[in-house]
C-alpha cells in the first residue's frame, strides 16, 4: 500500500469508488470543490491501482475528516486503517489540535475502527445523513493531537 496526493486525474476512480460505498455518495462537482488549498486529498494505491481516499478539510486548527472511503475488494484489509493513520499523522505534522469527524450512527464498522485508533464520540447530529425515507443521525467523533509524537505512520 502506498499513500500519495489524490489529483483530479483520480476522480473516475474515485467516483466509482465512492458509488461502491455510500448509498448517498458524492458527486464529481462536490470531489471537484475540494481541490483547494485549506484541504488535504490522500489517495491510496494497492498495486497500480487506486483503492480508496480521504478527503480531509483544515479549519482553523482541526482537521475534519469529510470522506474515506475503500474500494469493496480492499475493505477489511487495513486500507482504511492505513489511510486514517496517515491522514491523523499528517494533521498532527501540519500543526493541527485535533480530528473531527461525523459518522452514520449505523457505521458500526467504521466507529469500530475510529475508536481502535483513539478516537471518541464527543456529540450527534440529528437527522445529519440522507436515509431511505429518514435521516439517520451522526454521531461526532474527535482525536485530540497533543502528542503528535504519539502517532504512528501506516501500518
Amino acid at each position: 500500500m502506498a499513500i500519495r496526493e489524490l489529483c483530479q486525474n483520480d476522480l473516475p476512480e474515485v467516483l466509482d469508488i465512492e458509488r461502491q460505498g455510500y448509498s448517498f455518495p458524492w458527486n464529481e462537482s462536490i470531489f471537484r470543490g475540494c481541490f483547494r488549498p485549506d484541504y488535504r486529498l490522500w489517495a491510496l494505491e494497492v498495486g497500480d491501482r487506486l483503492s480508496g481516499y480521504a478527503v480531509v478539510a483544515y479549519m482553523a486548527d482541526e482537521a475534519h475528516l469529510l470522506n474515506l472511503c475503500v474500494a469493496t475488494g480492499q475493505r477489511r484489509l487495513g486500507a482504511g486503517r492505513c489511510l486514517l493513520r496517515h491522514l491523523v499523522a499528517e494533521s498532527a505534522q501540519d500543526g493541527m489540535s485535533q480530528v473531527l469527524l461525523e459518522v452514520r450512527d449505523s457505521n458500526t464498522r467504521a466507529m469500530d475502527l475510529y475508536a481502535s485508533e483513539g478516537f471518541s464520540v464527543i456529540g450527534r447530529r440529528p437527522g445529519y445523513y440522507p436515509g431511505g425515507t429518514e435521516r439517520e443521525d451522526a454521531l461526532v467523533m474527535a482525536l485530540p493531537l497533543d502528542d503528535r509524537s504519539a502517532f504512528p505512520g501506516p501500518p
